[in-house]
C-alpha cells in the first residue's frame, strides 16, 4: 500500500487537501512534537487487522506442532535469533508469538514491539561474549545497608 505524507498543520488548515489521498494510500500526518499520526479508511484497517490475526494464529499453530520450523521461519525474518543460545532462542520464540497473538486478537501491538527489541537488545548482547558473562552474575550483592528513615517530629 502506498503512503502519503504531509504536515499535520496542512491538515489542519485544509483537510480537503489531505483526505482525497485516503482513496489510494494510507496518509502519515507529521507532527513537529508529538508523535506522528496515521490516517487510513476504515476498510483498509480491518482488512490489516483480520489479515494479522489470521497470520498470528497460523503461526503460532505452527510452532505448537513443529517448533524448529517455526524457529527457522523467524529466524528469516529475524536473523539476530542465531546469537542467543538455543533455549533463549525458543523462549524468544514462544513469547514473540504469544505477544503476537495477543496483540492481534486486542489491537494492542505495543507489548509484541516492545519486546520484540527487548530481545534483540539481549541477542545483541550474546555478541559479547565478556558483557554477556558479566550480565550473568554472580553480582556482589544488593548495596549496602540503610538506616530505616526518622519520623519527623515536627
Amino acid at each position: 500500500m502506498a503512503v502519503q505524507t504531509f504536515s499535520y498543520s496542512v491538515f489542519l488548515r485544509g483537510p480537503t487537501q489531505v483526505l482525497p489521498s485516503l482513496d489510494d494510500a494510507d496518509v502519515i500526518l507529521e507532527r513537529r512534537d508529538e508523535e506522528n499520526l496515521v490516517l487510513m479508511r476504515a476498510e483498509r484497517f480491518e482488512a490489516t487487522a483480520a489479515g494479522l490475526g489470521i497470520a498470528a494464529r497460523s503461526l503460532s499453530v505452527l510452532a505448537r506442532r513443529h517448533p524448529d520450523l517455526a524457529e527457522e521461519l523467524l529466524a528469516e525474518e529475524l536473523p539476530w535469533l542465531h546469537w542467543l543460545p538455543e533455549t533463549e532462542r525458543t523462549q524468544c520464540v514462544r513469547e514473540l508469538l504469544a505477544d503476537l497473538v495477543a496483540g492481534a486478537d486486542t489491537g494492542l501491538l505495543l507489548p509484541f514491539a516492545r519486546n520484540l527489541a527487548s530481545w534483540r537488545a539481549t541477542a545483541e548482547v550474546w555478541t559479547d561474549p565478556e558483557l554477556a558473562r558479566d550480565l550473568q552474575g554472580p553480582f556482589p550483592g544488593d548495596g549496602p545497608d540503610l538506616a530505616r528513615p526518622q519520623e519527623d517530629a515536627g
